[in-house]
């Protein structure tokens, strides 16, 4: 009894630890270089009805916002999930378009189901002169996200996009997000990364 209690302790002690890394991380992101030759978008939640979920929303307004500071090309990622109409990517660029990026500057990846996926497909879509990417993502993501890119050979800064407030939201992407970087360590030092 002890003993199960001692490894419950240890495992909440860990959480912690991992949960206040992330939230450091998440603050202080890399700073974006003016040297980025293009912007990729991981994908998010697209409901039944077409209409994009908040979170994928401020990330792309994200997007937006840094292509207006300084065009180049963008690449918006995710692959068509449960009870979406249409792949995120498919959705994602119709939405920049919508708002005036012209549709040569934006291309669509439309396959992927993690962010593993979605930064390896983006990245061979990328022009061979395109050296630099910026990875825009929500802020909790990001820094696993950037640690991705730099396993798949991508030199990589990124901008993360703020986290919906209320606190239930903050409460389940902080706990989903720590899970996964305990997945992703594990894959790393076993070398199964899928």
């Amino acid at each position: 009894m002890r003993l199960a209690l001692l490894l419950v302790l240890a495992g909440v002690l860990l959480f912690g630890l991992a949960l206040g890394a992330l939230c450091i991380a998440e603050v202080n992101p890399p700073a974006v270089s003016e040297n980025s030759g293009a912007v990729i978008v991981l994908g998010c939640q697209v409901y039944a009805d077409g209409t994009l979920s908040p979170q994928l929303e401020l990330r792309l307004q994200a997007a937006l916002d840094t292509y207006r500071n300084h065009p180049r090309l963008i690449v918006v990622t995710g692959g068509q999930g449960e009870g979406e109409p249409a792949p995120e990517g498919r959705i994602m660029r119709e939405w920049l378009i919508g708002q005036g990026v012209p549709d040569t500057d934006v291309i669509a990846e439309c396959e992927s189901a993690n962010t593993r996926q979605n930064l390896l497909n983006a990245k061979a879509l990328l022009p061979e002169s395109v050296k630099r990417v910026t990875v825009i993502t929500s802020d909790y993501h990001l820094p696993r996200a950037l640690a991705l890119a730099h396993d798949l050979g991508l030199e990589a800064d990124g901008i993360g996009s703020p986290c919906r407030p209320e606190i239930q939201f903050w409460v389940k992407n902080h706990t989903r997000e720590v899970l996964a970087w305990g997945k992703y360590l594990a894959e790393k030092v076993l070398n199964t990364h899928k």
